[in-house]
């Protein structure tokens, strides 16, 4: 099953790699930055599995849940008409804070997300796009999130809520030198952040996989562990390390 958005980081070309790595007796499956969920919405349900989707994006996180909660009636609310007059009007409305009802707030933060270029939630993307099909799919993601725990909490407080002897966290956090990537998305990660989740992962009683770019600062952090490098094409920016993640 593919995620029903695009979303910077997203791992449709990596959860073939990511997926088999859960260890087959999980009994908590958690997504600690969970951002499109491509893994969680790749893996087979297992009977009697936790499985719990987080992310520190509250716009996001609203998205899920009207989506887990209300899926009819936002189908309902979506226009999926494609002007960039419609687009700015929505990007002030999400970026000022505008008072909006969770439902109107989840259809403009897709429909941004949908129009804009890179799903940047800023800059119109002027190419034709589709964009009937995945509202009509909504009732299939409904349905896979159906028994889903969504969260919207600071990762450290994620781990330490769901850990368990037999608890897996998957976690893809915002790689080095790409933090102002997730700006828009209102999740800077700084250096701290990056030491702060190694320190809170060195103490869980749970499994745990854990993607990043491939940089000496986190081959050195994590030197003590299991690392498997992976090749691929990183669209985010030349200046970018482009080795792949580990």
């Amino acid at each position: 099953m593919k995620s029903f958005i695009p979303w910077i980081g997203g791992k449709s070309q990596l959860r073939k790699y990511i997926i088999p790595l859960i260890p087959p007796d999980t009994k908590r499956y958690i997504e600690v930055f969970g951002g499109a969920a491509w893994v969680l919405f790749g893996k087979e349900r297992t009977p009697g599995q936790m499985e719990v989707y987080n992310d520190i994006n509250g716009n996001l996180v609203n998205l899920y849940l009207q989506i887990k909660n209300n899926c009819s009636a936002l189908q309902k609310e979506i226009d999926w008409l494609q002007s960039r007059e419609i687009f700015e009007r929505y990007r002030e409305d999400i970026l000022e804070n505008v008072q909006l009802t969770d439902m109107q707030r989840a259809a403009r933060f897709w429909y941004l997300i949908k129009c804009s270029f890179g799903t940047n939630l800023h800059s119109f993307a002027t190419a034709s796009k589709n964009l009937v099909d995945p509202a009509d799919e909504l009732p299939l993601y409904r349905e896979r999130l159906k028994n889903v725990v969504i969260e919207n909490k600071d990762f450290e407080q994620i781990v330490k809520t769901y850990d368990r002897p037999k608890a897996c966290f998957f976690l893809d956090p915002p790689y080095v030198e790409t933090e102002r990537y997730y700006k828009t998305r209102l999740n800077c990660f700084e250096t701290a952040d990056h030491e702060r989740l190694k320190a809170v992962l060195r103490t869980i009683k749970g499994r745990f996989i854990l993607t990043y770019n491939d940089c000496e600062f986190i081959r050195e952090m994590y030197k003590d562990y299991n690392i498997c490098g992976v090749s691929r094409f990183n669209l985010l920016s030349p200046s970018v390390n482009n080795r792949g993640g580990v």
